[in-house]
C-alpha cells in the first residue's frame, strides 16, 4: 500500500460518532481520512421549505430496503456530512444514571450496560462545551449528576410555552427547559448567530446555528493539514489479514471508480444500521458470518425510540415560533399509577398547515390546515424499544438491508398519553380519549403506503366543533422517523357533537367514536 493511500486513522461517517471523533483527533497531528458516503447539505432556500422538507422529502435518501416479508421500505435517513445531526432538533440530553442499570419495562427487561454513567460523565461535560448546549441544571427531576452547569443558559420559552409551563407546573408537574445545542445568544441578538425561527427541528440550518456535527465538528477539523475528508465516497466492505485480526483495506466506491485505502486504526462510525451492514458485507474465510461476528450478535437487538407526536389543538392561539424549549420528565421512570418507564415528554418544531397538508386528503380546504397549525401545541412523546435479538439488520442477496423489526417497548406511548392526560385539560387543554391508531416503523415507512379512504366533511367539521367549540388532543403516532401516521378514533367529551346539520359526518364520528379523520405525514429527525 502506497504512503497516499495509507493513514494513521480512517473515519468512516461523519455524523455525531465520527464527526465527533474527528474533531478530537485531529489536533494530533495524525494523518486522518474521513470517509462520507454523501456531500455537503446544499445551501440553499429549501432548506427552510416546509414544502420541500416535509411534502417533497427533498434530502431524504432515495435508496429503499426491504423490511422481513421483502417488501420495500423507504429509510428516512440523510446522507450527508453530518450525517442526520444536519436534520435533528437540537436537543441534547445525556442518559439518567438508571438507563445504565437493569430496567423492568411493560414489555421486558432493559439489561444494565457494562459501564455507568460514572464512566460517561466526564464526557458527557465535554460533549456539552463542544456541541455550545444550552440549559438550566436543577429543574429537570431525573437529572444525573453533573460536574459542571450548562455552558449556556436555558433558551428562553415563548409567551405561549411559558404559560403552558405554569399551567403544568400548578398541576404538580416539574417541566424543564430542553438542553438545546444551538448557537443563540439572547443577550445580544444583533451577534447571535441563531435567529431563533421555525424551521429548526427537521430541517438543515440554513445559517449554520444549528449545533451539528459539520458545523461544531468536521469543519473545524478540517482547518488541520493532516486531516482530510473525501465525500461521495460510499465503503462497500472491509478486508482483513490472512489472519483475520487486522484490517489491511477499506473498499471505497467514488466518482464511479474503485478506491482502496488503509490505515493502523480504522473507525465506522455510520450509523446502527449502516454499521452494521458494512460489517456484514465485509465477511470472508475467517469471518463467515461477517467481521466481529462470531457471536451472531452483529446486526441484532436492533432498537429504535418508540416517537409519537401528540398534536394539542386549542381556542387559544399559539403563535409561539421557536417551539421546542419544553418538557417533562414526571412520567419517564412511571408514576403511582402506572410503575413501568413511560419516557419523556416535549416539544417538536412548530407544524405549519404545509405540514399537515402532506397526509391530508387531497381536497382538504388549507383555511382548516392552517387554522389547526395556528391553534396547534404539538408534543413530542418518546419512550424506549427494548433490545430483542430477532430485532435486526441482515443483508437480502442483492447486498440490500433487510430489516425485522418488532416493538418490545410495551404500552409506554400510550400510558405516558393517558397519564398526562388529566394535566393537560388543567393546562388548558382538554384532551380527546383514544385518539390513536398504533403504527410501527421507527426508521422507515413502506415506499408505498396506501391510506384508508378519508372523509373530508369530518375534517371541515373538525374545524367547526373542535377548534372552535372545545379544545382537541390528537395524538399521531411518530415512531421515530416514521411518515406515515393515522389520526382515529376521535372521541368528543361530551360525547355528542358541537353543532349539528351539515356536519353529520362529525355526528356520525362522534356517534360511533371509531372513524378514522385523516393520515398526516410528519417526518422527523433525532429529537
Amino acid at each position: 500500500m502506497s504512503n497516499d493511500t495509507h493513514y494513521d486513522v480512517i473515519i468512516i461517517g461523519t455524523g455525531a460518532g465520527g464527526g465527533t471523533l474527528a474533531y478530537t483527533l485531529a489536533p494530533s497531528g495524525k494523518r486522518i481520512l474521513i470517509l462520507e458516503r454523501g456531500n455537503y447539505v446544499p445551501r440553499e432556500k429549501e432548506n427552510w421549505s416546509s414544502r420541500a422538507v416535509n411534502v417533497e422529502a427533498r434530502y431524504h435518501t432515495k435508496e429503499l430496503w426491504k423490511d422481513k416479508d421483502g417488501k420495500a421500505l423507504h429509510p428516512h435517513i440523510n446522507y450527508y456530512v453530518g450525517g442526520n445531526t444536519k436534520f435533528y432538533g437540537a436537543a441534547l440530553f445525556r442518559l439518567r444514571e438508571r438507563d445504565f442499570t437493569e430496567i423492568r419495562h411493560h414489555g421486558g427487561v432493559s439489561p444494565a450496560w457494562p459501564i455507568s454513567y460514572q464512566d460517561l460523565e466526564p464526557y458527557y461535560a465535554r460533549a456539552e462545551r463542544l456541541y455550545e448546549v444550552h440549559g438550566q441544571r436543577g429543574e429537570d427531576p431525573t437529572e444525573p449528576p453533573a460536574t459542571n452547569e450548562y455552558p449556556f443558559p436555558a433558551v428562553s420559552h415563548e409567551p405561549r410555552i411559558q404559560a403552558l409551563s405554569e399551567h403544568f407546573a400548578n398541576q404538580g408537574l416539574r417541566p424543564f427547559h430542553v438542553p438545546l445545542g444551538i448557537r443563540l445568544n439572547e443577550t445580544n441578538p444583533d451577534s447571535s448567530r441563531c435567529i431563533r425561527c421555525n424551521t429548526c427541528d427537521g430541517f438543515a440550518c440554513l445559517v449554520h446555528a444549528k449545533s451539528d456535527a459539520q458545523v461544531m465538528c468536521i469543519d473545524p477539523a478540517l482547518q488541520h493539514p493532516n486531516v482530510t475528508l473525501l465525500t461521495g465516497a460510499y465503503v462497500s466492505r472491509l478486508d482483513t489479514s490472512a489472519s483475520g485480526r487486522e484490517i489491511t483495506g477499506v473498499h471505497v466506491q467514488r466518482n464511479g471508480q474503485a478506491e482502496r485505502y488503509s490505515a493502523d486504526v480504522v473507525v465506522v462510525s455510520c450509523g446502527a444500521i449502516n454499521s452494521a451492514a458494512l460489517l456484514l458485507r465485509s465477511a470472508n474465510d475467517k469471518h463467515p458470518h461477517g467481521l466481529g461476528n462470531c457471536s451472531g450478535v452483529v446486526g441484532r437487538h436492533y432498537m429504535g425510540h418508540i416517537n409519537s407526536v401528540l398534536m394539542a389543538v386549542s381556542k387559544c392561539p399559539n403563535p409561539t415560533v421557536f417551539q421546542k424549549t419544553l418538557a417533562v420528565n414526571d412520567f419517564y421512570f412511571g408514576s403511582n399509577d402506572f410503575e413501568f418507564p413511560m419516557g419523556h415528554i416535549s416539544f417538536v418544531g412548530k407544524l405549519d398547515a404545509v405540514a399537515l397538508s402532506a397526509g391530508a386528503p387531497p381536497l382538504t380546504p388549507g383555511f382548516t390546515l392552517d387554522l389547526m397549525a395556528k391553534h396547534s401545541l404539538d408534543f413530542w412523546l418518546t419512550s424506549e424499544d427494548l433490545p430483542d435479538p430477532e430485532n435486526r439488520v441482515t443483508l437480502d442477496r442483492e447486498g440490500r438491508f433487510r430489516i425485522t423489526e418488532q416493538e418490545k417497548g410495551g404500552r409506554t406511548g400510550d400510558d405516558v398519553f393517558s397519564c398526562s392526560s388529566n394535566d393537560f385539560a388543567g393546562a388548558g387543554v382538554e384532551p380527546f380519549r383514544d385518539c390513536l391508531v398504533k403504527r410501527r416503523s421507527p426508521t422507515y415507512h413502506r415506499a408505498k403506503a396506501t391510506s384508508s379512504r378519508q372523509i373530508v366533511d369530518d375534517l371541515v367539521a373538525c374545524r367547526s366543533c373542535a377548534l372552535v367549540k372545545s379544545d382537541l388532543l390528537i395524538r399521531v403516532d411518530d415512531a421515530h422517523n416514521s411518515n406515515f401516521s393515522r389520526i382515529g378514533h376521535i372521541e368528543f367529551p361530551s360525547g355528542k357533537p358541537f353543532v349539528k346539520e351539515p356536519y353529520s359526518a362529525c355526528e356520525r364520528a362522534c356517534r360511533s367514536r371509531s372513524h378514522n379523520l385523516c393520515d398526516f405525514v410528519r417526518p422527523y429527525d433525532l429529537e
